[in-house]
């Protein structure tokens, strides 16, 4: 329906695409409100961030702030960008008041944007090798132990049970019992043991060998429960800048990179499992008496509506369509790491269990 999803003089196809804008739109206004942009050394950061897609704009409302910055540079630096006549650069200037006019049409309301490098809750600095999860890694290729290694975990469907720990895990599980599972996300650095502890707040500073580590380890949400399993099991790691644990994983905002790496594996120790990945969408912690869906929330579904409601609310939040879509009795996984451009600020990445 023409001129339904509009932001000032901007127009929308789709509920998604104009969901895109808003988001770019709180980006912007937060860019404005923190910084001086009439700064050179300002501007700079900012193409920086945009160009390392620290920054990632999905609407044409965020090319056209990343053109301003642009020009707003090659101003600064002496003239117009070469090539162009001052009539064109009398252009930029009015192309520029006339996106400040849009943004303040479209936007009554803006959230407060963290300062570029910030790092909320738990992102902090690079600091551990990549050697010591591979070594790690090889011996889940090793042969175990003769001896049987099992462990009983309560489970409200089968009191009881003894599940047996797949072979390629009974020696990691063995060096640190609080192994719940590997993570691992083909041609990608992401190929991690997975944790969880009493203690919910433990891994954001300990590595697998419970040593004090600024890079922490993946670890799943104390609610989850990966034997019985919950509906959604939510797995939290760092976004580190070295690209260690998931520092990688925002590259899931572009499109592109999905189509490339569509699959998910995540085996837990006690059997193996192969995710298609759904949605990928941006959010953050929201205050308690806040109403509106809060993804680190939904682990179990109580009904086929709960599930579905929920299903809705992260399509409806996702920067693209990937066609896939589930239904009540999947079984979710969904990766959690903090995201620089929001003050408490998430990038989340959320699948579905196809094997």
């Amino acid at each position: 329906m023409a001129g339904r999803w509009t932001i000032g003089n901007y127009e929308f196809p789709t509920a998604t695409a104009f969901n895109a804008a808003k988001r770019d739109l709180n980006v912007i206004e937060g860019i404005r409100k923190k910084f001086d942009l009439s700064q050179l050394s300002v501007l700079l950061k900012i193409q920086g961030a945009i160009e390392n897609k620290s920054i990632v704009f999905h609407s044409k409302i965020g090319e056209d702030f990343t053109k301003e910055i642009k020009d707003s540079i090659q101003n600064i630096k002496g003239g117009p960008s070469r090539g162009k006549f001052s009539g064109e650069k009398k252009k930029n200037i009015k192309k520029e008041n006339k996106l400040r006019h849009n943004i303040v049409m479209g936007i009554s309301t803006t959230v407060a944007v963290g300062c570029l490098g910030y790092f909320a809750f738990y992102c902090f600095m690079a600091g551990r090798t990549q050697s010591k999860v591979e070594n790690l890694a090889s011996l889940i290729k090793e042969e175990a132990e003769e001896e049987k290694v099992t462990q009983v975990i309560p489970s409200k469907k089968e009191p009881g049970e003894k599940p047996e720990i797949l072979e390629k895990y009974k020696s990691l599980y063995l060096r640190n019992k609080n192994l719940i599972g590997w993570l691992k996300i083909a041609d990608t650095k992401i190929d991690y043991p997975v944790m969880q502890s009493n203690n919910g707040e433990y891994y954001l500073d300990h590595n697998f060998n419970q040593e004090y580590d600024k890079n922490g380890t993946l670890f799943v949400d104390n609610d989850c429960d990966v034997l019985r399993p919950s509906d959604n099991i939510i797995i939290y790691g760092h976004n580190m800048k070295s690209g260690e644990m998931f520092g990688s994983l925002e590259k899931y905002k572009n499109e592109s990179y999905y189509q490339e790496h569509p699959r998910i594996e995540f085996d837990t120790i006690y059997e193996t499992g192969t995710y298609e990945v759904m949605f990928a969408f941006l959010s953050r912690v929201f205050y308690e008496g806040e109403i509106t869906f809060k993804y680190y929330q939904f682990i179990n579904a109580s009904s086929d509506q709960e599930f579905s409601s929920a299903i809705e609310a992260m399509k409806e939040l996702s920067l693209y369509d990937t066609g896939v879509t589930a239904n009540y009795g999947d079984q979710l996984l969904t990766l959690s790491t903090c995201d620089y451009t929001e003050d408490d600020g998430r990038f989340v990445v959320v699948a579905k269990k196809i094997s």
